[in-house]
């Protein structure tokens, strides 16, 4: 299955196991809460998905890489204590508490989470003496005498042989003892989640056009070979700071993330047009309705490859629109919620009481390792405001307190509004020009294709609404449609794969 089909599996199981009935027991006992064994090849977010699920479900997260640990890290290291048996006092032999146990334990301290996830990563890779031990803790739930706390679920991951030599094979007595999860790289699901993180439209666009080269790995009288979702997305992370910086991205650059010439090679060939499309079409103008009868002759003239790439230049600008917009709705949302609670004490509370309950909501949030990045920022951008709000009102004393709040938040709020507007525009001249040069065309199913994988683009029309998406968005419906675009673009891979430009 996809990541995505198994970050849902995964959540579905730790709910189904944490479920209590009404004498506070779990539904499912313990003993037969078998722990999750995700597999699958490396650098398809295993990790990732993790740390969403503790997010999205409020539970405490301790990730692991076993293979980092020796067995005494793992299991405890020995020591002698004196007891006593049958009146005669004897030297025993015990064992201090696993680092990983004992992680779990300051985790529940740190967080005051009781419940969560123990995520052991790299299983099927650790050392002959520390073998034994994760047959036990997956068996048993246990390292060495110390036992994972109830209501902390295990899920441990690990490669298929294929991909590392270092793999031991499990039998099945300890496979019967486990929910296996068998995980593949997917490259639709994939741009799900680089849309939501920001990936570099370059990337995408490419990989549309050569999809075998999101996932290689290949054994070779070179060596190794291959290709991961991983290696993209910390290029990408690459090209944006490049760019920044003004530095070129070339194939040695590339080949540091893509280790395979030939996709390495290809890929800056595609980066050297993406570019040099990004110059001779100015996709800002374009989105403000800005374009002649030279510019549309231009293009429909250009080849297919080339018709991709402008789609992907006007969906990474809006993406970027959208992103912004989605994130100063949640700002000013959040921001109206503690203005809300102020409003709503009727003065028993100072706004300044009011930015402290939103320190302190951070604070406990952040400790409780609750908040997304983005929610982070929400939230001090919030603190922020209200820190400015209160300065204002220390500072005129001729206007009544909630008039001037309520004046100030109006002015936040405004500027939602012009964005919003803004965007909207921008996102019909996209249709509009979109029309104008190709009419009801492949590449107009391209675009919307797109736009629907684009979380936040679909967040916008949701909210905001598009005539033109819903229109053009009816033709998706139809199979033969989108089965064009894949034809066009496997016409496109051939005519690479044969060196014909």
């Amino acid at each position: 299955m996809d990541i995505k089909r198994a970050k849902q599996e995964i959540k579905d199981t730790v709910e189904a196991y944490l479920l209590k009935d009404d004498f506070g027991e779990y539904k499912i006992p313990v003993i037969r809460q078998r722990p999750v064994l995700l597999m699958g090849p490396p650098g398809i977010g295993k990790t990732q998905i993790m740390e969403q699920i503790a997010k999205e479900l409020k539970v405490g997260l301790v990730a692991y890489t076993i293979t980092h640990h020796t067995r005494q890290s793992a299991v405890g290291l020995p020591f002698i204590k004196e007891k006593e048996y049958g009146g005669r006092p004897y030297s025993v032999t015990e064992y201090t508490m696993s680092e990983i146990i004992a992680s779990v334990y300051e985790k529940i301290e740190q967080t005051g989470i009781r419940e969560g996830i123990l995520f052991i990563d790299e299983i099927n890779c650790v050392s002959e003496t520390l073998a034994p031990a994760m047959l036990q803790f997956l068996q048993g739930k246990t390292f060495g005498v110390h036992r994972v706390p109830d209501g902390w679920i295990i899920v441990a991951a690990g490669n298929p042989p294929e991909y590392n030599k270092s793999v031991r094979e499990f039998d099945v007595v300890t496979l019967d003892r486990l929910k296996k999860i068998d995980v593949e790289a997917d490259l639709s699901v994939w741009k799900e989640y680089a849309y939501r993180q920001g990936i570099h439209p370059s990337v995408i666009s490419y990989l549309e056009l050569r999809k075998e080269n999101f996932y290689r790995m290949e054994n070779t009288v070179d060596g190794k070979l291959f290709v991961t979702a991983r290696g993209w997305e910390d290029l990408s992370q690459m090209i944006w700071v490049y760019e920044e910086l003004e530095k070129s991205v070339d194939r040695d650059v590339i080949y540091q993330y893509i280790q395979h010439r030939t996709a390495a090679k290809d890929f800056a060939n595609y980066l050297e047009l993406y570019y040099k499309y990004k110059t001779d079409y100015k996709v800002g103008d374009l989105l403000e309705g800005k374009w002649d009868a030279v510019t549309l002759q231009k293009i429909r003239s250009a080849p297919f490859d080339e018709h991709l790439s402008i789609i992907s230049l006007l969906n990474s600008k809006l993406g970027g629109l959208f992103r912004e917009c989605y994130e100063q709705d949640a700002y000013v949302g959040k921001l109206y919620g503690y203005l809300t609670r102020w409003r709503d004490s009727q003065e028993a509370l100072t706004l300044e009481d009011i930015q402290k309950t939103a320190r302190r909501d951070l604070k406990e949030q952040k400790c409780a390792e609750l908040l997304t990045k983005e929610q982070e920022h929400t939230m001090i951008r919030v603190i922020d405001t209200l820190t400015r709000f209160t300065t204002l009102l220390k500072g005129d004393s001729t206007v009544k307190e909630s008039d001037k709040v309520r004046e100030m938040f109006g002015e936040e709020k405004q500027e939602l509004d012009i964005l919003t507007d803004h965007i909207s525009k921008e996102l019909e001249n996209a249709f509009l020009f979109l029309e104008a040069a190709f009419g009801e065309s492949q590449e107009m199913v391209a675009f919307v294709t797109e736009l629907n994988a684009n979380y936040y683009g679909i967040w916008f029309v949701q909210e905001n609404g598009c005539d033109l998406y819903y229109r053009y968005n009816k033709g998706l419906l139809f199979d033969e449609r989108r089965q064009g675009v894949i034809r066009q673009m496997d016409e496109m891979e051939s005519m690479f794969n044969l060196g014909i430009r």
